[in-house]
């Protein structure tokens, strides 16, 4: 028989398994409990009294996260003049005309999430549609 951790001993004494937990109580408890020294993930299982059957007690929605996903989207603009500056000035990480289109097809430069275009741009950058 495997001898436990003394860590994991001491956390097994903290979780009463025959509880069920509220989801404030429970986030306390996982908190107390983590090992891990990054944030790890959680599962969640929720008993409801929902009828699948019954089209009006289907459960939708979608949930916006308080610090959102971590992830800084990279914007990359295709703009001349005066929108290019404005693109900047809104915080945009790559402003450019033709300079990019050619990078992205000499270079293949793909480091980014979301372009986004003038509309005087579009002839420019309708190379770039096979990419």
């Amino acid at each position: 028989m495997p001898k436990h951790s003394r860590r994991y001993l001491e956390v097994r004494k903290l979780v009463d398994r025959m509880k069920y937990y509220d989801v404030d109580e429970a986030i306390d408890l996982v908190k107390k409990t983590a090992t891990a020294k990054f944030d790890e993930t959680i599962e969640l299982h929720l008993a409801t009294s929902i009828d699948y059957r019954k089209p009006d007690q289907h459960v939708r929605g979608t949930i916006s996260l308080p610090h959102g996903t971590g992830k800084k989207v990279k914007v990359l603009v295709f703009a001349k003049g005066d929108k290019a500056k404005e693109a900047q000035e809104a915080g945009a990480d790559y402003v450019g005309a033709e300079d990019l289109v050619e990078k992205i097809e000499k270079e293949g430069f793909l480091d980014f999430d979301v372009a986004i275009a003038t509309p005087d741009m579009m002839r420019v950058i309708g190379r770039l549609g096979k990419i």
